[in-house]
């Protein structure tokens, strides 16, 4: 759909489209309640939020450049060509309207105005949050060929509306400073800014997003997005490296009830499913109606078909919402003019009156799609009935190791040395590579609170198979049951028996190999896990320095040379010569130690897994454990300089 923007009809952007609510001093008091944290995902929402700003501006047809700098001391630059905030008297605060944006909170043109006929800031609070919590802003306003210019600090003013030349565009500029007295770092990522805007790239047919990295004079970065594509060339993009399971992407647009509506999707051989929602271009993390809405047309269109052209019988049950969105890639965009988030990061969409347009639009160009592109049909229907029946053999598998375990009285894996304590807030798991380990592990560990379960070999690649499958794997079935928590959609985090899960691998290819295998599994079946912080990697050491009485730990070959350096510069003619003992695995360590190394609380090093990125860890693990080779080799060869040291 190509949507005609009449720039005459909001042509009016005056002092008197800016509305009051209330002050902003709240802002530095609790900066959490209104960016959510003042972490590093907090510290970027400022950046976000200026740009929400310009994309607004992008949607209304004012706008179709947008600039943004990362330059020295954490400063940044938002920079765009639309029709700039005004700078004439606001009626209400008697201040300038510039001045009234820039420091006060729920002040902006998206309150009862027609200035914006959708925007994504419903709490309006976006610039005068930056205001507030950076150490120094400077805004520049170019209107009516005129520039102007105002500066704050901690939300306060500093300078007032000057007028300082002339310039030949309008728009609007922004620089700011984070303030390091609220912001636990002021360091921002350039990756983190490239992903986010290249997704409101995306998502705006037509705009151009420069991004530059300018803190380093002699390595000046720069990015320069430009989609005409929109959410098609997103799915093309969120679906690379994967194999589609058919040929054309499905696109639907309309407008009903002043709701615009897009959507998206592509099947592809994956088993995961990546579905992004969206309302007036901003992210919407947990959904809400419009994918409600997108969701319950698939489902019930893709049955209707299904039955009509035989693919299912009467007697057959219906497809399930989890078999049609077996391998799905769906972006789905909804524009609307009073959007009801819930909580400031916007996180979930809440009209009600979303859902039903939605559904309606998608349904309609979806039942279009399917008459009209007959193997495209079939290769979706194909890939969901292959889901059900993987669905239905996980369910019998699961039933099985459920009932087995409620019969034997939940009865623990042999392998398993399990600890005495029974409360899991102090109970740990250590998951060890072979016998050898976990003999080591068993005789090292607190039997009161450390358990250890030694795993034989490689595990499973669960990206590569499904839940019926992996269920049949005795090693993985050892470990479902030891956690407790059941796996998958009966997964219960509540009733897991250890809040420590350690994976415990020799440091060489192999540990690293089975680390990764392990992961894959936790990141794919049990994410709450992660989630809560529960899971940890373990960090054994690679060599033993010993000269004379004294021994050493090293855990890299760094670590190695300076205990080796130290010890020399100390060295005298009558010391005793150095002896360094390379570990090929745990199972050489002694109990004593193990312990002391790697498993005594007081002197161990854990590393705890965190997902910083889920859509980029999402194509990482494809990349290393899927199918596909292409992907993976050019992964390995565009990273492989960045590896210190290789086992072979």
């Amino acid at each position: 759909m190509t949507e005609k923007k009449d720039k005459k009809k909001s042509s009016t952007y005056n002092a008197k489209d800016i509305y009051v609510l209330e002050g902003l001093e709240p802002v530095r008091k609790r900066p959490g309640m209104y960016i959510g944290t003042t972490g590093v995902d907090g510290l970027h929402h400022l950046v976000w939020e200026c740009v929400d700003n310009a994309i607004d501006e992008a949607i209304g047809g004012f706008c179709n450049e947008i600039k943004i700098a990362l330059l020295p001391d954490s400063v940044i630059m938002v920079c765009d060509n639309g029709r700039g905030i005004p700078v004439d008297k606001h009626p209400q605060t008697k201040k300038s309207a510039l001045e009234t944006v820039m420091t006060t909170l729920h002040a902006g043109a998206k309150f009862g105005s027609k200035a914006y006929q959708v925007s994504g800031g419903l709490h309006g609070v976006g610039v005068s949050v930056v205001c507030a919590l950076s150490k120094h802003l400077r805004v520049e306003v170019c209107r009516d060929k005129k520039r102007y210019s105002q500066e704050y600090a901690k939300g306060k003013v500093k300078t007032k509306v000057i007028q300082e030349g002339s310039c030949k565009q309008q728009g609007t500029t922004i620089f700011f400073e984070p303030d390091p007295g609220i912001f636990q770092d002021t360091t921002f990522s350039y990756k983190k800014i490239i992903s986010h805007l290249r997704q409101q790239a995306y998502l705006t047919k037509g705009i151009k997003i420069i991004i530059a990295d300018e803190r380093e004079k002699e390595n000046i970065k720069k990015y320069v997005f430009y989609f005409e594509g929109g959410i098609v060339s997103y799915i093309k993009y969120l679906s690379r490296g994967n194999q589609s399971r058919h040929d054309n992407i499905f696109y639907a647009s309309g407008v009903k009830d002043e709701i615009i509506v897009e959507a998206a999707f592509l099947y592809t051989q994956e088993f995961e499913c990546l579905e992004k929602s969206f309302t007036n271009n901003i992210h919407t993390g947990e959904g809400g109606t419009h994918l409600t809405g997108f969701r319950t047309a698939l489902t019930r269109t893709l049955n209707d078909y299904a039955k009509k052209n035989n693919f299912l019988k009467e007697k057959d049950d219906n497809l399930t919402g989890d078999d049609v969105r077996e391998g799905l890639t769906a972006v789905i965009l909804v524009k609307i003019k009073d959007p009801q988030f819930e909580g400031q990061t916007k996180a979930r969409l809440g009209n009600i009156e979303v859902k039903a347009p939605v559904d309606s639009i998608v349904s309609e160009a979806l039942i279009d799609f399917l008459e009209r592109s007959p193997q495209d049909a079939k290769g979706i229907i194909e890939n969901c009935l292959l889901a059900a029946k993987a669905r239905k053999a996980a369910k019998a598998a699961r039933q099985v190791i459920l009932r087995k375990g409620a019969l034997q009285g939940l009865t623990l894996p042999g392998k398993l040395a399990d600890c005495t304590s029974r409360n899991p807030e102090e109970s740990e798991l250590f998951i060890v590579e072979g016998e050898s380990a976990g003999g080591s592990g068993k005789q090292a560990r607190d039997r009161h609170f450390q358990a250890i379960l030694p795993l034989r070999g490689k595990i499973l690649n669960v990206e590569r198979a499904r839940l019926d499958k992996i269920l049949a794997s005795k090693e993985i079935k050892a470990l479902i049951i030891a956690l407790g928590a059941a796996i998958a959609q009966d997964f219960n985090i509540d009733k897991l028996r250890y809040h420590r899960i350690i994976i415990m691998c020799d440091a060489d290819s192999d540990g690293n190999h089975i680390k990764t295998l392990l992961l894959t599994l936790f990141y794919r079946y049990f994410k709450p896990i992660i989630e809560k912080g529960y899971l940890y990697i373990a960090q054994p050491p690679l060599y033993r320095v010993q000269s004379g009485k004294k021994a050493e730990y090293a855990y890299n070959e760094v670590d190695k040379d300076n205990i080796i350096a130290v010890i020399n510069k100390n060295k005298k003619d009558n010391s005793p010569t150095i002896m360094v003992q390379r570990y090929k695995g745990l199972g050489e360590m002694n109990p004593d130690q193990l312990w002391e190394t790697t498993m005594s609380p007081e002197k161990r090093i854990l590393l705890r897994v965190e997902i910083e990125d889920a859509e980029e860890a999402d194509r990482v693990f494809d990349i290393l454990m899927g199918h596909e080779i292409f992907p993976r080799k050019k992964f390995i060869q565009t990273h492989a300089k960045k590896v210190k040291n290789l086992d072979i």
